[in-house]
């Protein structure tokens, strides 16, 4: 423990050992999360192609926001009748068992396509069916899973320890999202098999693994590290809160803070969908079955590689040194270039090293920052706010762009393939480059406001 100690101190900074073992423990649960999560990523466009088809890929990101709202509305219920590690047992617990159902669902979905055509209409509006609830699963756990862990995450730090702790967590939580994706999500296609049941066995006991890591964690972590961010004026701003599951769609939209978090999330999101869109796309045209999953967990797996790779190298320094508002403020630059890059060239293997960039450098630079944002806030907001600008914010971008994304097969047929994508690529290049200038200005208001409250010690709402 030592050694790796002092191997992370280079990259992160100095802690102190029961810091660090609190950042570790906070980290295996992160990587078990993250790998989870990145490899049900490439399932659950591979099976919803297979099951559906390519082209209504914006049609699920549709469907997934609106069912979404009634999943949160469950979720912020359970928030207030349980404890925050309560809930670290019960959501794994739910999700796992709810994973193992599927790889048996799927054992028949996945049938040889002799199989399926001889199949009744009803059978074959089932499979179809089937496809659409995977994808809201998929995207529910990334949104519901995920925010529970980080609103874990910043209630339990202070700001001069997340700040240390947070990139280490992240760097942690990519070593789970470089095995898991191509050990697990590729293991059919490697073995021969028709069916993506066995990863989907794999990934529900792994699901379930999450809870004695968050048992151990509790008993283990020394209650003076656990404590959250208060600020003077703390009471009075949670005196003016109204229970309920509207609450937290009250403050974000009573604060401009949060409201710019949202707009941030909103705008990567919104851009980032397009890019994944057309990736998707170019992937299916060339792989299909077990080998599209297989080719998409690669991706996943770069993804975090490339993630941590810029974590050890010591990008976290951004934050350490220049502060939360140049890494929120590098974003929008970076993305710019990116957008640039996918309007001048087509081709699989550019959209992969598209996608992998920005996915890779979001994990690394702008998610850790991002999560510092709702420490100077009250404990509502982390859990509550938080949950709905990362559930609503990230679906209703995602939406957004799949709303965008719909325009390209209409626009395709009415002028012509090669035109119709022609018109496509300069609508995203003209919002897309506009949306970029607005992040800019949100994340320098950002970075301002969280370092006024850190040094004032107070909650900004």
């Amino acid at each position: 423990m030592n050694i790796f100690q002092r191997i992370c101190r280079l990259s992160f900074g100095d802690f102190e050992i029961d810091e660090f073992k609190k950042f570790c423990r906070m980290g295996a649960i992160f990587a078990l999360i993250i790998g989870v999560y990145w490899t049900l990523r490439p399932l659950k466009d591979s099976l919803f192609i297979q099951l559906v088809d390519k082209f209504q890929l914006p049609y699920a990101k549709t469907v997934s926001v609106l069912l979404l709202l009634p999943l949160v509305m469950l979720y912020t219920r359970l928030l207030e009748k349980n404890s925050r590690e309560k809930m670290l047992h019960l959501l794994p617990a739910c999700y796992g068992a709810v994973i193992l159902l599927f790889a048996g669902l799927m054992q028949w979905a996945q049938a040889p396509q002799e199989v399926i055509a001889a199949r009744s209409s009803l059978a074959f509006f089932g499979t179809k069916a089937l496809g659409y609830v995977w994808y809201v699963f998929v995207e529910s756990f990334g949104s519901l899973v995920v925010a529970l862990f980080w609103a874990f995450a910043t209630d339990t730090t202070i700001p001069a320890s997340a700040k240390r702790g947070f990139p280490l967590v992240v760097a942690l939580g990519q070593i789970g999202g470089i095995i898991f994706p191509y050990s697990i999500a590729g293991l059919p296609h490697r073995l021969n098999h028709s069916t993506d049941t066995l990863s989907l066995i794999t990934l529900g006991f792994l699901t379930l693994l999450i809870i004695p890591l968050v048992r151990s964690f509790l008993q283990k972590t020394p209650a003076s590290l656990m404590q959250a961010f208060h600020g003077n004026n703390e009471k009075e701003e949670a005196s003016e809160q109204e229970p309920g599951f509207l609450e937290g769609f009250r403050l974000l939209t009573k604060h401009r803070y949060l409201l710019a978090i949202f707009a941030v999330n909103f705008i990567y999101e919104f851009i980032v969908t397009i890019f994944d869109f057309n990736f998707k796309i170019a992937a299916a045209d060339t792989y299909s079955g077990v080998a599209l999953s297989h080719y998409l967990s690669l991706y996943g797996s770069s993804v975090n590689i490339v993630s941590l790779s810029c974590l050890l190298l010591g990008i976290s320094n951004v934050t350490r040194f220049l502060g939360v508002g140049a890494a929120l403020a590098a974003m929008p630059v970076i993305v710019g270039i990116a957008l640039f890059g996918f309007l001048t060239i087509d081709s699989l293997t550019f959209l992969f090293g598209l996608m992998v960039g920005s996915k890779a450098i979001n994990y690394a630079l702008n998610g850790p920052a991002l999560k510092q944002l709702y420490i100077p806030t009250t404990t509502d907001v982390r859990f509550k706010a938080q949950a709905w600008i990362e559930t609503f914010g990230s679906r209703a971008s995602k939406e957004a762009g799949s709303l965008f994304n719909m325009l390209l097969s209409p626009l395709q047929k009415l002028l012509g393939a090669q035109a119709g994508r022609s018109s496509y690529l300069m609508l995203s290049g003209g919002i897309g480059f506009v949306l970029l200038f607005g992040w800019l200005i949100f994340a320098l208001y950002l970075g301002r406001s969280h370092r006024k409250a850190i040094e004032e010690k107070r909650v900004i709402c």
